[in-house]
């Protein structure tokens, strides 16, 4: 059977006055997917990010998240989808439990379900002991993760996450890294943009962005293959080389 697919995008674009962030980009994502949308800071990532999930109106093109029009039903595809912005996105005043309870009521999720979830999260991170501390006194590393947790409270088909372990520690972002594969599992698309090259091993597959426009899109064996390079850091920087003899 042919994977589901739960983004599609055909030439997407994002024009502000004459300055093009997004240039005509298409591609697929498909339903449990790690995706990683790579690029240099100023690249086009998050502007495409915002796009997909309806907090942006794109300039032209086409796209479906979930099955629904990001022009005509972005109400629909944000019922469905957890988003975990570039800067924390959880309220630092609030303690772990007042967070977990005020963004469930958002998702719409009834009192019982998120006491359920709440404890299930609570338990994961092993945050027990600090449930009722403010998040703001929580360590980044572990705001991040609680971050994640809390964007995917509601199981939502698609997670967008947007540099999501910026500023951690190495072993910190591992741990991140072993949620998203736990949400893959469960069937949960991930679609994260990252400048770290490194996590770009971890997707199924990856799209680089080059001054807003994808440059190239295919598994990271793949790439590394075609560029004939060790590492994915190494595919990125023969697209950057390629693209600056281009401006030359």
């Amino acid at each position: 059977m042919e994977a589901e697919k739960v983004i599609q995008t055909v030439d997407l674009s994002k024009h502000f006055g004459d300055f093009i962030a997004c240039n005509a980009i298409s591609f697929e994502v498909f339903k449990g997917e790690i995706f990683g949308f790579l690029g240099a800071n100023g690249a086009g990532k998050t502007t495409a990010m915002k796009m997909l999930c309806g907090l942006s109106a794109p300039s032209s093109g086409k796209a479906t998240i979930a099955g629904f029009d990001i022009y005509k039903q972005t109400e629909a595809i944000k019922k469905r989808i957890g988003y975990m912005s570039q800067k924390f996105s959880l309220y630092e005043d609030l303690s772990v439990l007042e967070n977990i309870e005020f963004f469930g009521g958002i998702y719409g999720l009834s009192q019982q379900e998120i006491k359920q979830r709440g404890q299930q999260l609570i338990d994961q991170l092993g945050l027990a002991d600090v449930a009722k501390n403010m998040v703001g006194s929580l360590p980044l590393g572990w705001k991040q993760k609680l971050a994640f947790s809390v964007a995917s409270l509601h199981d939502p088909e698609i997670i967008f996450l947007d540099e999501p372990t910026g500023g951690v520690d190495p072993v910190t972002r591992r741990q991140f890294w072993d949620l998203i594969y736990a949400a893959s599992v469960r069937g949960i698309t991930v679609f994260v943009t990252t400048h770290y090259m490194d996590e770009a091993e971890y997707c199924h597959r990856v799209s680089i962005m080059v001054d807003g426009e994808i440059k190239a899109l295919d598994t990271p064996e793949n790439l590394k293959k075609q560029f004939q390079v060790d590492s994915m850091e190494d595919v990125f920087f023969e697209l950057a080389r390629g693209a600056q003899r281009l401006g030359d």
